[in-house]
């Protein structure tokens, strides 16, 4: 009987949330963010919009099947909708619907969205809608349901429950979910490395694109003035603090949901990983992989090493006193990298980005670098003024 208790005793429990706070499932905040994704993908970019002439509204609400088709096209439109269906799926398991109930609700919403950004194409110059994607879409969102069938089947579901429970705190789905967009972020070209956020002077251009010919654009000269003007380049000093910052604030982001101890100290080595794996990916997409760290310079290890000190010196900080911290390093980031004048390889850049083979991409990257610090901020913001208990050890 002793035997029995002790073998009992050892079997690790999933973690109960807090009375009245139920836990955030990061699966729904990541179904979001790529639902997001097929919507830029499918209707960028979003120009141009017209009414098919002599067809009535009943003939476009059934795609017609196409003429050809292209291979990659067609595993693009099969493989691309399979996260999504996964996605659903597992958010709607963690928010307390049956097996059945979350397949059938995960293959007809991904279903449903399919059918919709084939509808909208027909009102697009350069978009041919197609019965054939939106099968090939519901097929693979079917095939996503699938694999995490498979997966929650052999208890994957039980396991991250129980390691989100030991690691991380209560209704922190949306911070995890944040942090796992983090790097995306760097995919779009920076005026400063590590650094996220809107520069002026592209906020600049922005503006001049969108109101230079507009009635009222005198009104509004104001906002590009001094536009095209080299500045003075950003003193090595601040462009080192700004990497620092740079790597610092999602740290912090990380300690605002983690427990203090050992497990925030992985933290700062696997995010410092994977900035540099994201910038280096970029590089090497826009120049080539011979350059893949031609975005490295002198300045940046030294504010590596100076982000993972400070870092390290908050992994026994309070969630509330991390979150405080956070607000201040990406508040002070966002204001440094606004005042960042471009240099020639970030106009290089830029080119590659916006004129070649990631021309329907890179808004999306670029979306997700300036607003990621404001939504970060959100999050920890929510942090401070959140009611919820500090999680069992």
């Amino acid at each position: 009987m002793a035997k029995t208790t002790r073998a009992v005793a050892r079997i690790p429990r999933v973690p109960a949330p807090a009375p009245g706070h139920a836990r955030e499932s990061s699966a729904l905040a990541l179904a979001v963010v790529f639902a997001g994704l097929v919507f830029y993908a499918s209707l960028y970019p979003f120009s141009g919009w017209f009414w098919p002439a002599g067809q009535p509204l009943s003939a476009l609400l059934v795609p017609p099947w196409p003429r050809y088709h292209v291979g990659f096209d067609d595993w693009s439109n099969f493989v691309g909708y399979m996260p999504l269906g996964a996605l659903i799926y597992a958010a709607a398991l963690r928010h307390g619907c049956r097996q059945v109930a979350a397949g059938a609700l995960a293959c007809a919403l991904a279903s449903l969205l399919s059918w919709s950004m084939e509808f909208t194409q027909h009102f697009l110059p350069g978009r041919v809608p197609s019965l054939m994607d939106w099968v090939l879409n519901s097929l693979g969102a079917c095939a996503g349901l699938s694999l995490a069938v498979a997966v929650h089947a052999g208890g994957a579901g039980v396991r991250w429950s129980t390691l989100r429970g030991r690691w991380f705190a209560p209704r922190s789905g949306t911070t995890l979910a944040l942090l796992l967009l983090w790097p995306v972020g760097f995919l779009y070209p920076s005026t400063v490395p590590f650094g996220q956020g809107a520069s002026w002077e592209r906020l600049q251009e922005v503006a001049y694109d969108r109101l230079a010919d507009h009635p009222l654009s005198p009104y509004f000269d104001w906002l590009w003035a001094g536009l095209g003007e080299s500045g003075a380049p950003m003193p090595k000093a601040a462009e080192g603090f700004v990497v620092a910052l740079g790597l610092l604030g999602p740290c912090l982001v990380a300690f605002s949901v983690t427990r203090r101890g050992w497990r925030r100290a992985v933290v700062v080595p696997v995010a410092g990983a994977a900035g540099l794996a994201a910038n280096t990916l970029s590089a090497a997409l826009n120049f080539g992989p011979v350059h893949a760290l031609s975005w490295v310079t002198s300045t940046v290890p030294v504010g590596l090493a100076l982000g993972a000190l400070l870092a390290l010196a908050c992994v026994f900080s309070g969630p509330r006193a991390a979150a405080a911290l956070g607000l201040v390093a990406l508040s002070v980031q966002v204001a440094l990298v606004a005042q960042a004048p471009s240099d020639p390889y970030y106009a290089q850049s830029l080119q590659d980005w916006e004129q070649g083979r990631f021309i329907h991409f890179h808004g999306l990257a670029q979306w997700v670098g300036w607003l990621w610090p404001f939504a970060a901020g959100c999050a920890l913001f929510r942090r401070l003024v959140s009611a919820d208990p500090p999680a069992a050890g």
